[in-house]
């Protein structure tokens, strides 16, 4: 008995050193893919004009799409067919979430459209405190005042409003809100990975950007994407956004699995803060003491939330190990997501959801970066 219980100590310690491990390597491969395909569009839109960000957008899903199918064919991973109108839906409000996004930056001043970003942590924190009972201890929340306070003082300039820009930033923060939590709540209840999640659902949020990407960009920019001269470089440097793309999306879905959509907008303002000191450092971009203060709060705060969400995190898994097994697994979710049946196949891939909204490479076009 006592051997046992030693053996099943070891598996344990074995599984979580495994998970920690994944949760290093989606954080990792996220913050990199999306510094990269920052750089490339930053590119693409500075040096060759091609300021179509929607349709790019629609684009790197379909690739995305295209990418993951070409992999479940070649059997390195197994399509776990999802109930049609959930994948549906979800997909859907994953593309008009991420036009939105993208109208919210073309309606609004940079500095504004940063609140905008900012307030989706509260906003998110709200919506799961409301409907999924979800507690955020003392300690969470303060440390990501912290966090917000500093990417605020970093990142955002001025604060010019418009009745049609204010009600797209609305509209944008609780789409965004929306997806994020659906797609953490659809990983775990139905049981299927942040890549089966991901094949499933690209090819519709590809469909509807690439039916409505066209008149966006033209409403935004005053240019014509079909219209535009593709030469080589140009060509080069999309097929290259599509590639590093699919990099960051299949990591947004992983880290919104294995962590929380929480979690993946304090990666996002992470992510923020180093694109601002990349471009500082190595780009020359002008910088202030502002900026720079900003920049140390947000890390600052960013350590204050990872120190206690490890923290907590731990006790509640030495909490869950001192339940019985037959209490564990009666509290396993199975409510249907979307008005949809639970997936036949119960085999667990232990994720439990790619924010973003597929985050896809809709924060690559922030213009903060020229402004």
């Amino acid at each position: 008995m006592c051997s046992n219980a030693v053996r099943e100590e070891e598996e344990m310690s074995s599984e979580g050193g495994g998970s920690q491990m994944g949760v290093t390597g989606a954080l990792g491969l996220s913050v990199t893919s999306s510094v990269a395909i920052v750089i490339c569009n930053k590119y693409l839109i500075s040096n060759l004009g091609f300021l179509f960000a929607t349709t790019l957008t629609s684009w790197h899903l379909l690739v995305t799409f295209c990418t993951l199918h070409v992999a479940q064919r070649l059997r390195f991973f197994e399509a776990k067919p999802i109930d049609a109108q959930t994948v549906i839906s979800f997909g859907f409000l994953n593309g008009i979430s991420i036009g939105l996004l993208n109208l919210c930056l073309g309606f609004n001043s940079v500095g504004f459209y940063q609140m905008t970003k900012l307030a989706i942590i509260p906003f998110t924190i709200l919506l799961e405190t409301i409907f999924l009972s979800k507690k955020f201890s003392q300690s969470i929340k303060a440390s990501l005042m912290v966090l917000l306070l500093g990417v605020g003082i970093a990142s955002v300039t001025d604060l010019q409003l418009n009745l049609l820009g204010s009600i797209i930033a609305v509209l944008t923060i609780a789409a965004t809100c929306v997806c994020q939590i659906l797609t953490n709540q659809i990983q775990k209840r139905l049981k299927v990975s942040s890549t089966q999640l991901l094949y499933q659902s690209s090819l519709y949020q590809s469909a509807v950007l690439l039916i409505t990407g066209p008149f966006v960009d033209k409403l935004l920019t005053k240019n014509d994407v079909f219209a535009f001269d593709y030469n080589f470089k140009v060509v080069v440097f999309i097929v290259l956004s599509c590639t590093i793309a699919v990099s960051v999306n299949f990591s947004t879905f992983l880290v919104i699995g294995t962590t929380s959509p929480v979690t993946y907008q304090v990666l996002g303002h992470l992510k923020t803060c180093l694109i601002l000191s990349f471009g500082y450092i190595l780009l020359e971009d002008p910088f202030t003491f502002r900026n720079v203060a900003g920049i140390l709060v947000a890390i600052f705060g960013m350590g204050l939330y990872s120190y206690f969400s490890v923290s907590e995190s731990r006790k509640k898994n030495e909490l869950g190990a001192s339940i019985p097994v037959t209490t564990q697994m009666g509290e396993k979710d199975s409510a249907p997501l979307l008005g949809a049946k639970i997936s036949p196949w119960q085999e667990s891939t232990g994720l439990e959801s790619f924010d973003d909204v597929p985050r896809t490479a809709k924060s690559a076009f922030s213009r903060q970066l020229n402004a």
